[in-house]
């Protein structure tokens, strides 16, 4: 729990200074580069956790990885998370900021699962009804999933929309069995 309420301090400060830089924009591709960096190199990911690595050898290696693929805001960012011993929090607070980046733009994240793949007209209707019903900007993320039978299902916050034959089978059980 204390990391979580760190990470969330730690994002809502960097997302404060990179909207006070007016750097917004660059400071999100570069917290996206570190994500896309711990997700891929899992040895760098270790390296952040390793209580083993020195604060300043560790400052050094930051240094060198980051130089030239980072601004100057998040290499700024991230040393003081490794002067303070909190790099190991750096996958959260990516999570957060992105969250956080996203709650300010007013852009709703969507997830979608449907029996059988989205045509590009059926994602297009599917996000133009969801920004009409939220006012939001909706970023959509489609995936399949064929224990559906037919349908699909669409997740954002704490809502959920499903419209798959499996859930209607699921009701018309209930019914059946005297359930309601």
């Amino acid at each position: 729990m204390g990391n979580i309420r760190a990470a969330t301090r730690y994002a809502t400060a960097l997302l404060g200074v990179a909207v006070e830089r007016n750097e917004l924009d660059a400071v999100a591709g570069d917290v996206s580069f570190l994500g896309e960096l711990i997700g891929k190199v899992p040895d760098f990911a270790l390296f952040l956790k390793s209580p083993v690595v020195s604060k300043e050898r560790k400052r050094k290696a930051l240094k060198e990885v980051l130089a030239g693929k980072t601004g100057n805001t998040v290499m700024a960012f991230v040393l003081l998370l490794a002067a303070k011993d909190r790099e190991a929090l750096l996958p959260p607070i990516i999570s957060e900021f992105q969250r956080l980046r996203d709650l300010k733009m007013g852009i709703l994240n969507v997830s979608a699962r449907a029996a059988s793949k989205f045509s590009p007209d059926q994602e297009k209707r599917l996000i133009d009804q969801l920004e009409r019903s939220t006012g939001k900007k909706v970023r959509l993320n489609v995936g399949q999933d064929r224990s559906l039978v037919a349908g699909f299902t669409v997740k954002y916050e704490d809502t959920v929309w499903d419209a798959s034959v499996k859930r209607q089978l699921e009701l018309l059980g209930d019914r059946l069995a005297g359930r309601d």
